[in-house]
């Protein structure tokens, strides 16, 4: 990690305005995610080598002097997901590491795009109406231009010439034979920590209500609250409105062991592999996957914490870096992962660190189609298809 550090806080200081290094003024927010994917597109077919830089919070006066404006800290907060935007937009899958460094006395932001072999890099869905599905954009030492027909064909071109076909490629569950269908047991998960924690609240804005009515004191309310938590948790007269108020918070106060309980305790890894059957390795591939959202069927969307003797500790850098980047959309969740080179003859794991997963009740007897897509530096096209999790009780 001070490797990288040291590397953002070099380009910060010293670089200047290249095919490979962008400077913004300002940081893009949620409020120009347009120009944040246009950049990024047009950093990633940059036509250089290695990684590709964007530096916010700084930019050059008319005589060439490097001006630097703070950027503040909520934009390091993942609010937005700037991996996850690129995730969801642009394929083939790239890379992006945002952090922050200090510029003299003063916060600005460093953006590091990697994994840019599989050119060209293209907008997978529409954003707006003027960044639609297959718009591509391309940075040279003059700036940032739209690719057209012409530049597209010859990168196409390039990339067909000695290519592997994607026919070569099986995709799916692991066993003695690679699996299109997974059955995965559903759980019950009325006992969620957090909504254990939902209920015993709810039963004590009942007393208080009915205390109320009835004229009584709190001496039920005080009762109620030993009962369900134990004569150890003291006692606080809240409001009716007060307890609601925390039951809103619950999700988060529980989130490490409602975490456990869905994945370490109810949960089902998932791992998938992919077998080069052709006569060349693939090189550089990244995998996306696409399946269904619903309330009753949780991905974790990073590592959770590890359970200890004292509560729950956090992960190590290296194995938080293993486990597959997940984007939770309203209707969708989308997956990503490098996986590398893929040598011929041997099947290969995707997930570094196994895929999270749990299902409640409700999916019990139904079925979910995972489509996914293989992207390859030397894939002649991207290898897709489509698997099954089967929930059963």
């Amino acid at each position: 990690m001070f490797g990288l550090m040291d590397r953002l806080l070099k380009i910060a200081k010293t670089a200047t305005s290249e095919t490979g290094v962008q400077f913004r003024k300002q940081k893009y927010g949620s409020s120009d995610i347009r120009s944040f994917l246009r950049d990024v597109l047009a950093m990633a077919n940059a036509p250089v080598d290695g990684p590709r830089y964007i530096v916010v919070g700084a930019d050059f006066d008319s005589r060439g002097r490097k001006l630097v404006h703070a950027v503040d800290a909520d934009d390091f907060a993942g609010k937005p997901s700037y991996q996850s935007l690129a995730n969801e937009y642009i394929e083939p899958p790239i890379r992006i590491r945002y952090k922050p460094v200090s510029v003299d006395g003063k916060r600005v932001g460093v953006y590091e795009i990697s994994d840019c072999q599989d050119r060209p890099y293209m907008m997978r869905i529409d954003y707006s109406e003027t960044l639609r599905r297959g718009d591509a954009y391309i940075r040279s030492s003059n700036g940032t231009m739209k690719m057209g027909r012409r530049q597209l064909g010859k990168l196409f071109a390039s990339k067909f010439r000695d290519s592997v076909s994607a026919g070569d490629l099986e995709i799916g569950f692991p066993g003695e034979i690679i699996h299109k269908d997974l059955a995965i047991a559903s759980s019950d998960l009325s006992r969620l920590p957090s909504a254990e924690a939902s209920k015993k609240l709810r039963q004590l804005i009942d007393i208080q209500n009915n205390s109320r009515s009835t004229g009584s004191t709190t001496v039920m309310a005080r009762l109620t609250h030993a009962r369900l938590f134990g004569m150890d948790d003291p006692y606080v007269d809240r409001s009716p409105d007060e307890l609601l108020a925390e039951m809103d918070q619950l999700r988060m106060k529980y989130r490490d062991a409602d975490d456990h309980y869905l994945f370490a305790t109810h949960g089902k890894p998932l791992q998938l592999v992919v077998y080069n059957q052709g006569d060349e390795p693939i090189i550089d591939a990244s995998l996306t996957l696409a399946l269904p959202n619903h309330n009753a069927f949780y991905v974790a969307e990073q590592l959770p914490k590890k359970a200890t003797k004292d509560g729950y500790s956090n992960r190590t850098p290296d194995e938080i870096a293993l486990y597959p980047s997940v984007n939770l959309k309203d209707n969708s969740i989308q997956i990503t992962s490098k996986v590398g080179d893929i040598p011929v003859g041997e099947p290969i794991e995707v997930f570094g660190s196994p895929l999270l997963t749990c299902v409640g009740r409700e999916l019990k007897g139904k079925r979910f189609g995972v489509r996914y897509a293989l992207h390859g530096q030397n894939l002649r096209s991207p290898a897709k298809g489509q698997l099954r999790l089967l929930f059963k009780r």
